[in-house]
């Protein structure tokens, strides 16, 4: 292939006008450069590849040939670099996030209602899972970025920033109603009937951490894969459940289910947007991150 893929363009509009004159005025460059140009094409590739007709330009039968090659090139370069261009004014793109049912729902959702509405064009996929899972897809490079709440393990070359915090608590219904209000010691809760997420999440490791270093060990009653099911299992009387507080805050509110009170405070814990600082973020993917960080 030639060294100088400039000829190939030159090539390319006198072969798409028909001429050299109109070729030179599309480029913006003199008529004796587009000669030349052409000229030098012709010497390295060793044919001819036009004829001068009374009409203008015409194809040689191997500038015929070699021109169905080079208007696909050209005409993918020049979409490429239109689609470039979108990219980077946000017209188009993908963002890729990774979030659990909580994070999404009381944290992530009016951000992305928020992008959607300032930049339409961008796809925005997001991969649904606890913590742990998204960090795994964060290191597979399934996603730019992932929503996740704390304790997680901190790992070197990812960085990451606090946005909000949440609360877990233990509720419970009306089968319960002797607990209310009453100061109790988390060790009572190896007395009840407990639901809690399954074991493969955060909020899950969190609790049980928790109540070991209090010296509580519990058997759940039942172990569920949504903190919405514990929160309905929780209303049909089936246990005291254990969930982030905005997933009961409705029903709390209305008295259907109530708190239960202890004697040792449950600390709160972070939502953090975490991502891999080895590779660099998407023009879309930074835009969304700007939009989280309020900048």
């Amino acid at each position: 292939m030639t060294e100088n893929l400039e000829y190939y363009k030159v090539f390319y509009y006198v072969g798409k006008l028909q001429s050299i004159t109109a070729a030179a005025k599309e480029l913006m460059i003199s008529q004796p450069a587009v000669s030349q140009s052409i000229h030098q094409l012709e010497k390295n590739l060793g044919c001819s590849l036009f004829q001068r007709t009374s009409r203008g330009m015409k194809f040689t039968t191997e500038g015929d040939l070699l021109y169905r090659y080079v208007e696909r090139g050209v005409e993918q370069i020049a979409l490429g670099e239109q689609r470039l261009r979108q990219l980077q004014h946000l017209e188009v793109g993908e963002v890729r996030i990774g979030a659990s049912d909580m994070t999404l729902r009381f944290f992530l959702l009016p951000y992305l209602e928020k992008f959607h509405e300032q930049y339409p064009g961008i796809k925005v996929t997001v991969t649904n899972g606890p913590t742990p899972e998204t960090l795994e897809y964060l290191a597979d490079d399934r996603i730019d970025f992932g929503v996740i709440s704390a304790p997680f393990a901190e790992k070197e070359g990812y960085s990451y920033f606090p946005v909000t915090e949440i609360e877990d608590v233990f509720i419970a219904g009306r089968r319960f109603i002797q607990y209310k209000n009453k100061m109790l010691d988390y060790s009572d809760l190896e007395k009840l009937p407990l639901i809690l997420l399954e074991g493969n999440s955060s909020t899950r490791s969190y609790i049980d951490k928790f109540l070991a270093e209090h010296g509580v060990s519990i058997q759940p009653e039942f172990e569920l894969s949504t903190s919405d099911m514990i929160v309905q299992f929780a209303l049909r009387n089936l246990g005291v459940g254990c969930v982030v507080k905005n997933f009961a805050q409705e029903y709390l509110d209305s008295g259907v289910l109530f708190e239960l009170r202890f004697n040792a405070v449950l600390p709160k814990r972070q939502i953090c947007v975490i991502s891999d600082d080895s590779r660099p973020l998407s023009i879309a993917a930074a835009k969304l991150l700007e939009l989280i960080r309020g900048e």
